[in-house]
């Protein structure tokens, strides 16, 4: 068996698949990829299917050698595609491409640099990363500590058997760089008459930034007007959706994620459509 050891496991790395949606009810967190087209598209381009594991990156990238598992003298080569955020890859030191299938020798360091645009890049492996499942997913839950740690040095990753058949790579158009100013679409509900009417308003035209706070639970925000309630009092505990929008008490909204609690007491203003997300 091949196995990936990790050299440099950059800031937050990961191991994402599909996750654990429709186990909620449980108080399970649905998990998985952030951005799942981009992960989706890794997968194809190395032949995986699209609900293989592949690694989440965060900013700056991870360093990874191929190396032999289980006693064995060698490893084998193995066949990588990077994607999400755009970044700098490298093989044993030489440029090789962003969003291609890539054939990485025994031994040699694919390193993934730091994300030229956007936060989170994407790296598939042929055979997907096959680490043992928890409730069905190999997903890692930063909030409820489901599934692998995140990744540290010195860690050896199995690679899974390759599918049959050689690598086709996958047709894609070149993906548009994350835009310098984000703007999300929000449902209004269930809660947003615990705000005033002028608070509602102001958040369609105002500008927030993006806390060094977030995080794969939630993107929290700063710079902007918090919303002011329109009631006093708490509400029981609720069910929370990914892209739901709550407001804690310092009135600054925080659009919960992947690793979002699946219950919550703060007042839902609205939800961010889970399309939208991934930008």
């Amino acid at each position: 068996m091949t196995v990936l050891v990790v050299v440099r496991p950059g800031a937050l790395t990961t191991v994402q698949d599909r996750g654990r949606a429709g186990l909620a009810h449980l108080g399970v967190p649905r998990s998985g990829a952030l951005d799942p087209g981009a992960a989706g598209l890794a997968n194809r381009l190395v032949g995986n299917p699209a609900g293989a594991a592949v690694l989440e990156t965060t900013v700056d990238g991870v360093a990874l050698r191929p190396a032999a598992g289980g006693g064995a003298a060698s490893g084998a080569a193995v066949t990588v595609a990077v994607t999400g955020a755009p970044a700098p890859v490298r093989v044993a030191g030489r440029p090789v491409p962003w969003a291609a299938p890539v054939r990485v020798p025994p031994g040699a360091v694919l390193e993934v640099g730091a994300a030229v645009s956007g936060l989170r890049s994407y790296v598939a492996v042929r055979g997907g990363v096959a680490v043992p499942e928890v409730l069905g997913s190999r997903s890692t839950d930063l909030l409820s500590g489901l599934g692998p740690p995140p990744l540290a040095a010195g860690d050896r990753l199995p690679v899974g058997p390759a599918p049959a058949g050689p690598v086709a790579g996958a047709d894609a158009h070149r993906l548009p760089a994350p835009p310098a100013e984000l703007v999300l679409p929000v449902v209004l509900g269930p809660r947003n008459d615990w705000f005033t009417a002028e608070s509602v308003a102001a958040l369609a035209r105002s500008a927030y930034r993006v806390s060094p706070a977030s995080n794969r639970i939630g993107l929290r925000t700063e710079a902007g007007p918090p919303l002011v309630r329109a009631r006093a009092g708490e509400l029981p505990s609720e069910g929370m959706v990914l892209g739901a929008v709550q407001v804690p008490p310092d009135g600054l909204p925080v659009v919960f994620l992947a690793d979002h609690p699946v219950t919550g007491g703060y007042p839902v203003l609205g939800v961010v459509p889970p399309a939208h997300l991934p930008a």
